[in-house]
Order: structure tokens, then C-alpha cells, then sequence
């Protein structure tokens, strides 16, 4: 019986690469041989640790070697360059491989990568899109681009909308994807039309692949909310360290921006159990000045200590001013708190002195939270991350969601507010602590051996590789 190979593609971007990895690590798990592929930029930052045995590495050049900057590089260029640099690429390593006898089994793709499910279907190859969002945000796509486009548009023009969707819960306004709101400037048009053309390939596909990074048990009715789409829950994907504890050596998330001590472990160590209030907004984005004092602000009057992770990005932002956005709180946050430029988030999420994570609620620390039974204050910055605070929420009601004022900054008193309801000692945050401990064994359940996930990806490689177990 001939061993699948199954080669998996990620965008460069790091909230792709890290679930993408670890998907890729699963396959193994599941007695299949993986490729990695991914843009030169990432694959030159991907770390060095340890690989699992039938796992190894790809790159292709996407035109950007040096990485894409957002500063100088045009979106719908560089969209238009990876998809024909990169076809270029994979396709020969395609046939390499055939040539030598070892070929592709399947192509696994992550999101804003049509083109390799193309290639496939050009190639006769059996593909599946890897989507790296909860699928209540896939199914709000699909209306969106089949035939409910008019009325969210007018539904979002509306003082106070509730949006009502076949199949999936009420949202309001700040509950949807941020491309479908009229203010979202015209630089992210190229992004929604990636989608659309995403969406477009699957319709036409007829019963796509869809692999989805959640889990049964979060998602049963958004799972299967549209009958023409077999949508596979096969997470949560994070490494396997933080699930089932078998594999200690797999903690990394496959990139690393910056070199960073250790020395935060230390500070947590130093802090009682559940004090400390963890903060970070990802790798992508940078907060306004007045956003990160109101921050700043609000973290010192909650009187608790913080892990704060402040990118070299973000302070460096305003160099030619040689401005510090913090300078009026610089002394007083060091003193009370510890500012870190990266850390190992899940290792942080999984230590026993947090108490709280303010998160701008990208989809992979939204169940890095749930599996590490931390209460979320959810702070959502763009795309998927309003409708993920949805899902915090309202669905598995692990947390609390800030308010913005009428200028989208939310103050400090606000921020204040919500860290009493989670750290505080009354009602709420007994609820919020209930609801984190029920939903992390269920993802644990969903990822172990056996679990809905496990046997989720099982059944799909089976299928790809045409046998049956």
C-alpha cells in the first residue's frame, strides 16, 4: 500500500504559516508523507527546530524574496505575482516529483490561494482548501458573494442592523468580516476579491474539500449551514505539546520574527496563579498612539500585573519622529508590568499565573485561549476578528467584548471595566471560568486520538489516497 504524499501550501503570512504547519504535522500523524510549501520570505524565517520524520520543506519565489512591505508594495501586484510565480514554481516541483517516483498524493491550500486549486484541477490532483477561519466566517462569505450581497449592504447602513442569514446566528454590524463595511478603505478591495475568486472556484468545483481549523462540538450548525459544501472540522491546530502532550519537542509555531529571551517565563513564575493579564494584537496589526496609551492607561488602573507584546513594528512606527508612544508611561508600565517585542504565546496562554488575555481575536489565539482555558477580553481589530468576537462572546462565552467610542478607540475606563468582569471576584467571572474549563476539554477531546477532529482527518486521507481503513 503506497504511502500518500500530500504537499501543503501556505500563504506567507504568519496567522497561515502556523496552523498550516501543524496541520502538516497532523497528516504525518496520520501515516502520510507532507511537503511544505511556502514563499521564500517565510521559509527563510521558519525555524530550525525539529521535524517530525515525513515532513520536509518546500519554497517557491513569490517575486518578494525579501518579504512583502505593506508600506511600498501594491496588494493587488503582489496577489497577481504569487499566483503567477508560484504556479510556475509548484508545478514543476510537481512534476519533479512524479519523475522521481514519489508523487503527490493530494494539494492542501490555505486561504487567499485559489490559483493552487487550479493548478490541481489542471493537474487531475485531488486538492482541498485548508480554511484557517471559523466556518460561521466562511458561511458569511458564501452569502455575501450568493445572493445576499444587496442586503447586508443595506443592512450595514443602518443605525442598529441585525443580520439575519440562513442557518447561522444573528450578527449585527461589528459582528461581520470588515471588508463587507463601507469604511474599510478601497486597499483591501483586492483582499474581498480574492475571496469572491475563492468562492467562485469552490462553487464551481462541485462538493470542494473544505478542512476548516475548528472543531464539532464549537461550530455543529455553521459546519453544516450550506448543503453544497462538505466542511472537515480538523482542529484546533496548534502543536501538539499543548493538546496531548506526547510530542514536548513540538511547541514551535513554525516562525519566529524576532529572537526573544526567555526571561518573561521567569516573570510569570514570579506571579501568583491567574494574576497576570496577557496582551497581544498579532503579528499584523499596529494600534494608533491614542489607542496604545488608552491601553496603557486602562492596564495600570486594573491594578494587576501584565505581559505586554509590543512588536519593534509598532514602536518603531513613528522613527522619524524618534517619538515613544508610551513616554508618558513608560516608567510606571515597567515597573507594574514587562514588555516583551515577541513570546511563545501559547506557552504564555498555558502557564498558571494568567488570569486574562486581551486579544484582537485572530482565529488561531482565539482557540490557543480555548485550549488553554484562559478568559479572553476580546478586542477586534479587522477581517475575521469582529465575528470571531462573536463567537467569544456569545457562543462559547469565554469572554468579554470592549465597546469603542463614537472615533472606534476604546478607552481606558472601558478597557477597566471588562478586566474587572474577568478578574474580578463576582458572578461574571465565575461564569467565565466555568465556561473556559468546559470548552478546553472539549477541544482537547475533539484533538485527541479518537476525538471528532482526529477522526476527521483520518476519514479525509483515506479518501485522497483511495483506500478505506
Amino acid at each position: 500500500m503506497t504511502q500518500p504524499h500530500f504537499l501543503v501550501v501556505s500563504f506567507p503570512a504568519q496567522g497561515h504559516l502556523n496552523p498550516a504547519l501543524q496541520f502538516g504535522k497532523s497528516l504525518v500523524r496520520a501515516g502520510a508523507r507532507v511537503t511544505f510549501a511556502t514563499c521564500v520570505s517565510a521559509h527563510r524565517r521558519m525555524t530550525k527546530s525539529p521535524t517530525p520524520d515525513g515532513l520536509s520543506f518546500a519554497a517557491f519565489s513569490d517575486g518578494y524574496d525579501d518579504g512583502f512591505d505593506s508600506n511600498k508594495d501594491d496588494t493587488g501586484d503582489y496577489m497577481s505575482t504569487v499566483k503567477r510565480r508560484g504556479s510556475e514554481t509548484l508545478a514543476e516541483l510537481l512534476r519533479t516529483s512524479e519523475n522521481e517516483g514519489r508523487p503527490f498524493t493530494c494539494l492542501v491550500y490555505t486561504l487567499l490561494l485559489a490559483w493552487v486549486g487550479e493548478l490541481a484541477r489542471d493537474l487531475h490532483l485531488p486538492s482541498a482548501l485548508l480554511w484557517l477561519q471559523p466556518a460561521l466566517v466562511f458561511d458569511t462569505y458564501y452569502y455575501y458573494f450568493y445572493g445576499f450581497d444587496d442586503y447586508i449592504k443595506e443592512k450595514v447602513n443602518e443605525a442598529s442592523c441585525l443580520i439575519e442569514l440562513p442557518g447561522l446566528p444573528p450578527l449585527s454590524r461589528r459582528d461581520l468580516p470588515s471588508f463587507f463595511l463601507p469604511e474599510t478603505p478601497n486597499t483591501y478591495s483586492t483582499i474581498l476579491g480574492s475571496f469572491k475568486e475563492q468562492m467562485e472556484r469552490l462553487v464551481e468545483e462541485g462538493n470542494p474539500r473544505i478542512l476548516v481549523n475548528t472543531f464539532n462540538a464549537l461550530e455543529p450548525e455553521t459546519l453544516t449551514a450550506i448543503d453544497k459544501f462538505n466542511m472537515i472540522a480538523v482542529g484546533p491546530l496548534i502543536p501538539s505539546a499543548f493538546l496531548d502532550g506526547k510530542d514536548p519537542s513540538d511547541t514551535s509555531f513554525g516562525c519566529d520574527l524576532f529572537k526573544s529571551s526567555e526571561d518573561y517565563i521567569e516573570w510569570l513564575n514570579s506571579k501568583p496563579k491567574s494574576s497576570v493579564i496577557y496582551v497581544s494584537f498579532g503579528s499584523l496589526c499596529v494600534l494608533a498612539k491614542q489607542q496604545m496609551e488608552e491601553i496603557a492607561k486602562g492596564l495600570l488602573d486594573s491594578g494587576h500585573p501584565f505581559l505586554w507584546v509590543i512588536r519593534e513594528k509598532e514602536k518603531q512606527k513613528d522613527k522619524e519622529k524618534e517619538e515613544d508612544e508610551l513616554i508618558n508611561y513608560r516608567k510606571e508600565l515597567n515597573e507594574k508590568g514587562m514588555i516583551v517585542p515577541w513570546c511563545s504565546q501559547v506557552q504564555v496562554l498555558s502557564h498558571a499565573s494568567l488570569g486574562c488575555f486581551i486579544t484582537h481575536c485572530g482565529w488561531n489565539s482565539t482557540l490557543e485561549s480555548l485550549v488553554s482555558g484562559v478568559p479572553v477580553v476580546a478586542f477586534p481589530q479587522w477581517t475575521d476578528q469582529g465575528t470571531n468576537a462573536k463567537i467569544i462572546e456569545d457562543i462559547s462565552r469565554t469572554g468579554v467584548r470592549v465597546k469603542a467610542n463614537e472615533k472606534g478607540i476604546v478607552e481606558s475606563e472601558e478597557i477597566k471595566r471588562c478586566l474587572e468582569l474577568v478578574m474580578g471576584e463576582g458572578e461574571k467571572r465565575e461564569e467565565l471560568r466555568r465556561n473556559v474549563k468546559k470548552w478546553k476539554d472539549l477541544a482537547l477531546e475533539a484533538a485527541k486520538q479518537g476525538g471528532s477532529s482526529d477522526k476527521n482527518l483520518k476519514a479525509f486521507v483515506d479518501e485522497v489516497a483511495g483506500f478505506r481503513s
